[in-house]
């Protein structure tokens, strides 16, 4: 990474898990150019990376990140049509579409540790992931309608089907703040935990899924999305495909042994 880029996105892998922080903290992790190509390039990284085996998506001070950076938006927005191209929101294809697949095609889990505010991109990027954590004074708003904007970051996709289509078109007409514990009763959050345990919680909770059966994690994550947009005959030959891809790896080896030996089983992930 360029040293820019670099410092708006901090990457570390320790014991199989890769820490992804988004830090722009006094832009509240506002999506520049340098910081969507950082965070790109960082789950890319972690993807390929056989040595990676979870991921943990968080931020550095008051927001996880409150979406596109509108300042530079603004001054791309007018230089654009200034040169007579209507295309200001490139970014959508060159930088947002890539990083949720990176996230949900990524064949490891990928968890966020949601500090603050999540908004447009950076609620999409949350929703994106298997499993968020979130700290009890976070909130959530799609914002995309407010700016006279529709939905990225593959929020028309998750939103729905984490919350039903009704009350997606709810949040998404009408852009509010969502409060941690509302979006843990709508289904959009798994764990909300006081703000002073969020760092130590969301690690815990990807240190573990880093330790577990990646195979299989991925396959989960594979059959989940498959079954989103196939029919229950398809989705159980998915499932046989799958498992048989499980069922071959060297931990489902170790946890049967282990199931009968009476032990923990300490996996390989492969």
């Amino acid at each position: 990474m360029a040293d820019e880029q670099a410092n708006t996105v901090l990457y570390d892998v320790s014991e199989g898990l890769a820490t992804i922080t988004l830090n722009r903290p006094d832009a509240m992790n506002a999506l520049n150019t340098a910081a969507k190509v950082a965070l790109r390039d960082a789950l890319l990284e972690a993807s390929a990376d056989p040595a990676v085996r979870a991921v943990l998506l968080t931020a550095t001070g008051r927001a996880f990140c409150v979406g596109q950076d509108l300042k530079e938006h603004v001054a791309t927005l007018l230089a654009t049509r200034e040169a007579g191209d209507g295309n200001a929101l490139s970014t959508v294809r060159e930088h947002y579409n890539p990083i949720v697949r990176a996230i949900t095609e990524m064949p490891k889990p990928v968890v966020a540790g949601v500090n603050g505010v999540a908004a447009g991109a950076g609620f999409g990027f949350a929703l994106a992931a298997d499993y968020r954590v979130v700290a009890d004074t976070a909130s959530f708003n799609t914002s995309f309608a407010g700016v006279a904007l529709t939905a990225d970051s593959g929020v028309s996709w998750t939103l729905p089907r984490l919350i039903g289509q009704s009350r997606a078109a709810d949040l998404l007409f009408f852009p509010r703040s969502i409060s941690a514990q509302d979006a843990l009763e709508l289904g959009i959050v798994n764990r909300v935990v006081p703000a002073d345990e969020l760092a130590e919680q969301a690690a815990a909770v990807a240190r573990t899924l880093a330790a577990g059966p990646t195979v299989a994690y991925a396959a989960l994550k594979e059959s989940m999305a498959y079954g989103a947009g196939h029919t229950l005959a398809e989705t159980l030959e998915k499932e046989d495909e799958l498992q048989t891809r499980a069922g071959a790896s060297q931990d489902h080896t170790i946890a049967v042994e282990a199931f009968l030996a009476k032990e923990k089983p300490v996996y390989l992930g492969k």
